[in-house]
């Protein structure tokens, strides 16, 4: 059982464009054919943003239109977010901010013994990381570049460094790397009940 975090990253290190579009993504390769059909399975909760959250409403969902798809995630989802967002009927999500680590500890309980994903964006997963709770990082590479926009992982992460699991390559737009975080001592151990559930 592992907090994972597992995203997609242009080659100079960022997620998203500047306004969260992924249009560059989705010519690089099928999700179909990644490692991702493997990775979801083992997946029983998750968390995101408040940003990802809305991407997934604009781009997937839909609600409200002719094309209106069906939540895609049946693992509960934990989205953080200090503002009001659209509610999907039947979607297993709830909406909190504040500290990660009593969410991480709602996420164990609902994973049933299975991985927790940090969809995104970086600065979520740099906050469960900071807290000692990311256990891996699995990032597909693409190849292409974008200046600027949405970053990876907003964290100096060097003393120790992340330790290399392994490198595969999908296709001629993906490499997938695929990390250990190291724990510093003590990192982690601390309770809170810092979390505000957003009505």
């Amino acid at each position: 059982m592992a907090t994972q975090y597992y995203t997609a990253t242009s080659l100079d290190g960022f997620i998203a464009t500047e306004d969260h579009s992924l249009d560059w993504l989705f010519p690089l390769g099928d999700p179909a054919e990644s490692s991702y059909p493997d990775f979801i399975r083992e997946v029983g909760a998750a968390a995101m943003g408040s940003s990802t959250y809305e991407w997934m409403l604009r781009n997937h969902v839909k609600p409200g239109t002719a094309e209106q798809a069906p939540w895609p995630y049946e693992m509960p989802v934990w989205v953080f977010s200090r503002r009001t967002l659209p509610r999907l009927e039947g979607a297993d999500v709830s909406f909190v901010s504040g500290d990660v680590r009593p969410v991480h500890a709602a996420m164990l309980a609902a994973a049933g013994g299975r991985n927790l994903w940090i969809v995104g964006g970086g600065d979520l997963a740099g906050q469960f990381h900071d807290a000692g709770l990311l256990d891996e990082i699995i990032v597909q590479i693409g190849s292409v570049t974008l200046g600027r926009g949405q970053p990876l992982l907003p964290r100096r992460i060097a003393f120790p460094p992340l330790r290399l699991i392994s490198v595969k390559a999908f296709g001629t737009g993906l490499a997938e790397l695929r990390y250990a975080v190291p724990r510093p001592d003590g990192a982690g151990a601390e309770s809170s009940t810092d979390c505000d559930p957003i009505a």
